[in-house]
């Protein structure tokens, strides 16, 4: 599965899940780049003369999932019957579109019952994982994509587990699994996105101190030339956490370098026009009569 289904997914991500009036809802996503530009659903470099090209016009779905996955979900369903085996490779195929189109319901649901059959699939943990987060299902999405991270030793997706566990309330597995990703060694997006879940995980519980200075100490409000999707997620989230300690003016610096690289990031228009403009000290007015002695 390539890794920019990780990106759609963390860009997906509910960091701001603040009561406030101003921000009951999660943030909406960036408008560019959205979405990969390449899908997952692939036909290219699979070998002509394997059973897979064979497998009958019926279930050509099976033809679009790449040959190693489809191949690994036939052995796991190795006690089924070769028409059941088939019917679970094509299975894979649609619900793998239907992510790829948005349909993240329909995907969770598809691949949730496709990991059942074949539990020790990876890539169908991954996107059964994936699609649960997406559709808000956070205890499915944690137990998928725990295990997809324990078959393949990969915690790109742990930012998106912490997540999950913080939409279940399960603080110490947020901090557990934050930790577990500095050990990593991750790239710094990946890294990123797990301060932001985490400081959205002790804004949960009031501690906006302490998610402040966590983003501040790790230089997320620092001015970029050329700010990626990564800078401005981190400046709109530590403006929310500045609005809502009372630090007005420190969300509207960062909100306003938001929307100075991308007007339609989130929903940052709206923020400012609800925090209103700058405000200009007032000057005394100057008596314009002479005291008299």
């Amino acid at each position: 599965m390539p890794k920019n289904w990780g990106s759609v997914a963390r860009r997906g991500a509910h960091l701001v899940r603040s009561e406030s009036p101003k921000a009951k809802n999660p943030a909406p996503v960036p408008s560019a780049p959205q979405e990969p530009q390449d899908e997952w659903i692939r036909v290219d470099g699979q070998d002509k003369s394997s059973p897979e090209a064979d497998a009958p016009k019926r279930h050509r779905a099976a033809a679009d999932v790449p040959g190693d996955v489809a191949a690994a979900i036939r052995r796991s369903a190795s006690d089924a019957t070769s028409y059941r085996r088939e019917r679970l490779v094509e299975q894979m195929g649609k619900a793998a579109e239907a992510y790829t189109r948005h349909r993240y319901e329909e995907a969770a649901r598809s691949a949730g019952r496709l990991a059942g059959e074949v539990p020790d699939v990876p890539e169908v943990r991954e996107l059964a994982g994936l699609a649960a987060y997406r559709s808000g299902r956070w205890r499915p999405g944690a137990t998928h994509l725990e295990a997809y991270r324990t078959m393949k030793g990969d915690g790109q997706y742990i930012p998106i587990e912490m997540d999950c566990q913080r939409g279940i309330g399960r603080v110490r597995s947020v901090s557990t699994l934050f930790e577990l990703l500095r050990q990593e060694s991750p790239s710094p997006d990946v890294l990123a996105e797990g301060r932001l879940v985490l400081a959205g995980s002790l804004a949960d519980r009031g501690k906006l101190g302490e998610a402040i200075e966590l983003l501040e100490s790790n230089g997320a409000s620092k001015p970029r030339r050329n700010p990626g999707e990564r800078h401005l997620r981190q400046w709109y989230v530590l403006g929310d956490l500045y609005d809502r300690s009372g630090d007005v003016p420190r969300a509207r610096i960062l909100f306003s370098m938001v929307a100075e690289s991308d007007p339609n990031a989130y929903d940052v228009t709206s923020r400012l026009k609800d925090i209103g403009p700058t405000r200009k000290p007032r000057q005394r007015k100057k008596s314009g009569g002479k005291r008299t002695a």
